[in-house]
């Protein structure tokens, strides 16, 4: 029994929008092993890598009203100064951009970096060229949300990527929303960004690994100094 608890503490919740594509797959899998069985050994492969790829593990989310959490798992492929989509309607003054680059193995349930009411609700078709290019912000299919908090309006913008075909989003406009919780997904592939408002500071650097719903990536103390970071 005690191997039995173990193995289900282990099984991480696969989200809904990924029962069609495991299901497809496994599908896919019984019929190719009947057909080849080489064939169906490769998709059985993807059919467990389809599984991972639309995990929804639960997080832990650190409850502070002056902090910024990451609204994705991946890496920081930039931090600095840059105008935000004029979609979104937060002025053409750049603000601070924080971006999150998921590659096909990150989990890619997107979460609320903030708690804070949802005003605004952008989506704009485009191009699918590789997420982690500065200019991917401008030219991708992208989804914007601007989430007003008590520390002012934070822009959030899902980017599709290189092989991402489909960005869906949960919320919608006037819905409430905690630090933490899931707003959307993006399927493989693709990039978040994060546009802070005056009086933030970064506390993430090029590089860094972050954890959707569990990494802090920003503080709107204004007294939190800029943190440095060295690579070893």
């Amino acid at each position: 029994m005690s191997v039995l608890k173990s193995f289900r503490d282990q099984l991480v919740p696969l989200h809904p929008e990924g029962y069609p594509f495991v299901g497809g797959s496994a599908l896919a899998t019984v019929a190719l092993w009947w057909l080849y069985a080489p064939l169906g050994w490769i998709a059985c492969v993807l059919t467990l890598w389809c599984a991972y790829f639309f995990r929804d593990p639960p997080r832990v989310t650190p409850i502070r009203a002056d902090l910024v959490i990451s609204p994705a798992d991946g890496r920081v492929c930039f931090v600095g100064s840059a105008a935000p989509p004029p979609d979104l309607g937060l002025g053409a003054i750049p603000m601070t951009r924080v971006s999150i680059f998921m590659n096909v193995f990150d989990c890619h349930v997107n979460r609320s970096p903030v708690e804070g009411r949802v005003a605004r609700i952008s989506y704009r078709p485009g191009l699918f060229v590789n997420a982690d290019l500065d200019k991917a912000s401008e030219d991708n299919e992208r989804n914007g949300l601007v989430i007003e908090s008590a520390a002012g309006r934070f822009g959030v913008v899902q980017i599709a990527g290189l092989v991402a075909r489909r960005i869906v989003c949960f919320t919608q406009e006037g819905a409430r929303l905690g630090a933490g919780d899931r707003f959307g997904l993006i399927r493989f592939g693709s990039r978040v960004d994060v546009y802070l408002p005056d009086g933030v500071s970064v506390l993430v650097g090029l590089g860094s690994r972050c954890i959707a719903g569990e990494t802090v990536i920003a503080q709107t103390r204004p007294d939190e100094p800029q943190r440095l970071f060295s690579v070893g």
